[in-house]
């Protein structure tokens, strides 16, 4: 598997599980809908949400329903999986460029889930970009996954989630905060828990 094809992959399947906390967070009582992919998007996301975030590119694999965050992979059959309650403790820093121009520049420290400092740009070549600061954003969830939420009102949502491999930051409903007509592009950002350096997504 090539490096992009497993950025590719790693993102769409981070951009499920995003949708999932959005969807749990805003309707509690309901399942989200199934995820229904956008064409036009052509690069693989260089890292991993919701109604009105980042949405995989042309020929993503099969979509399937969205999960509240409680929940991990849905078997067939059988009972659905809680996602462990993990502490998150992230001294991340992740700057990349990819071919395509595709930049970010991302800075996440966290201590036991609650977030201490974050600063997060990224571009989507020359077409403009978006940016997030710790200063806009109150910390509203800890866990099992944590969310901060936009002090203006916007409904702009920050979340992080932690699996073996990765801590994920992610955004949901922040188009107000990107260039016009790139936040279809806006990928997620991903660390490696251990080193805090940008995740390896070819695994």
């Amino acid at each position: 598997m090539t490096v992009a094809a497993g950025r590719w992959r790693a993102a769409a399947l981070a951009l499920l599980l995003a949708m999932g906390l959005a969807a749990c967070a805003i309707r509690p009582d309901r399942a989200p809908a199934p995820v229904e992919p956008a064409g036009g998007a052509t690069r693989p996301p260089t890292g991993a949400s919701p109604p009105g975030t980042v949405v995989p590119p042309a020929r993503p694999p099969a979509a399937t329903p969205a999960r509240p965050p409680e929940q991990a992979a849905i078997p067939r059959r059988g009972r659905p999986t809680p996602i462990p309650d993990r502490r998150i403790d992230l001294d991340g820093r992740c700057a990349q460029v990819e071919e395509d121009g595709y930049r970010e520049d991302a800075s996440l420290r966290v201590r036991d889930n609650e977030v201490q400092a974050l600063s997060w740009q990224l571009w989507v070549g020359r077409k403009g970009g978006c940016r997030f600061e710790q200063g806009e954003f109150r910390q509203t969830r800890s866990r099992p996954h944590i969310e901060m939420t936009a002090r203006d009102g916007s409904g702009c949502r920050l979340m992080v989630w932690q699996d073996p491999r990765r801590v994920t930051l992610a955004h949901a409903d922040c188009q107000k905060r990107c260039t016009a007509g790139i936040y279809d592009q806006a990928w997620p950002v991903m660390f490696d828990p251990a080193s805090g350096a940008c995740a390896r997504t070819d695994r």
